[in-house]
């Protein structure tokens, strides 16, 4: 009786120090697991781990090309059934948080060998364990491409608003003043001053339909493709028709991101303005009537397609002689889209807005009317691109 106590004394002795020996091999190997957040290393770890702790043939992953050991090509077909040798090996779930599973742990047994139900907890504590250490990595490298993607479309922003006018041409007896701002990092709205050496200004305000990175992308071609146009001194209709044609011989993704423009020629010495409009909003042109009540007021609409949406558009340049106290604003559908729950601020209230402000100078008008589009939308985030140009013809 004495033998048998002692002997199960010492079996109970032997299992505890076991069990201890287990739970110290577990608690190591998810030290190890989880020692990095490097997710090929989570993968290597855990497989090593596996492989050599349990003295099998191999191991590897589904879902991921990674494997150690002795592991057969067929064994690391998909999907599960076509293992050709399914005999030999055993597979553990790795699930993620919602329960779903993402991949399996594939063990190899040395000659079909039967696994202890010690090895088999040993290895479902591995998956639990590698389930949330690869998760991490995940996470980890998804954060890691967004920080990346955040700094490349920060330099993005700097670059773009680097392309704007820095600052504002001398033109004799004219103020000019613009403004513009992305709802994204990036957008596709462009507004560009060229003086010529022949004293003349030109202007283009352009709005890329669509927003984001793609839009960006397709305003910096275009205002490559404008400046180069403007510097050879060929017409503004010609440059209309030429960017028009450029850019719809671009393929289909340009044709989609089709650009309406308004094209602006300015000489300060006879004050003849050219105005050619490309399939965009209507600028607005206030010009003195000799009566402070009823200004004479030109909505200068479009004559052609926006650029690049039809092969053979035509367009028309307007003339207009800038009198004392002339005013223009050119600006893009982000102004006239700002939106107060459904209610648009729209065209005719941005109009009355731009009559009824009494700066006498550009960035004072401009002032105005932000001032007038923040009242309106309380704040509320918008959804589009805001770019103008305002023009005052000083006394």
């Amino acid at each position: 009786m004495e033998r048998t106590e002692i002997t199960m004394e010492r079996d109970e002795a032997l299992f505890a120090k076991q069990q201890v020996v287990r739970l110290q091999a577990l608690l190591e190997a998810g030290r190890r697991i989880h020692s990095t957040i490097a997710l090929d290393e989570v993968l290597k770890t855990v497989l090593d781990i596996v492989v050599r702790e349990l003295e099998l043939s191999g191991a590897f992953f589904t879902h991921f090309p990674h494997s150690y050991g002795a592991v057969p090509a067929d064994f690391s077909q998909e999907p599960d059934g076509a293992y050709s040798s399914s005999t030999l090996k055993t597979h553990f779930p790795l699930c993620d948080k919602a329960g779903v599973t993402f991949s399996d742990l594939v063990v190899i047994r040395p000659g079909g060998r039967t696994l202890t139900f010690d090895e088999l907890d040993f290895l479902q504590s591995i998956a639990v364990q590698s389930s949330a250490a690869i998760e991490n990595a995940r996470f980890h490298e998804r954060t890691v491409r967004w920080q990346r993607l955040e700094s490349d479309l920060a330099s993005a922003r700097l670059v773009q608003r680097s392309l704007l006018p820095q600052e504002m041409p001398h033109i004799a007896g004219y103020t000019m003043a613009t403004r513009s701002a992305t709802c994204y990092a990036v957008g596709g709205d462009y507004l560009d001053i060229v003086p010529m050496p022949s004293g003349e200004t030109v202007i283009v305000v352009a709005d890329v339909a669509g927003k984001g990175l793609a839009s960006a992308l397709v305003s910096t071609s275009f205002r490559s493709a404008f400046r180069a146009m403007v510097n050879s001194g060929i017409p503004l209709v010609e440059i209309a028709t030429r960017m028009n044609l450029l850019h719809y011989n671009e393929g289909e993704e340009s044709r989609r991101r089709y650009v309406t423009a308004i094209f602006l020629q300015l000489d300060p010495v006879t004050d003849i303005m050219q105005v050619v409009n490309a399939g965009h909003n209507p600028a607005f042109l206030v010009l003195g009537s000799g009566s402070a009540d009823a200004p004479c007021v030109h909505k200068i609409k479009a004559s052609g397609t926006p650029v690049g949406m039809l092969p053979f558009s035509t367009y028309e340049a307007e003339k207009y002689s800038l009198r004392d106290g002339a005013r223009l604003l050119l600006y893009t559908d982000g102004l006239t889209e700002v939106f107060r729950g459904e209610e648009e601020f729209g065209e005719a209230r941005l109009l009355q807005h731009f009559l009824d402000c009494d700066s006498a100078t550009s960035e004072g008008v401009l002032d105005a009317l932000w001032s007038a589009l923040d009242d309106f939308c309380d704040q509320e985030e918008q959804s589009d691109d805001m770019t103008a140009l305002v023009l005052l013809r000083q006394g």
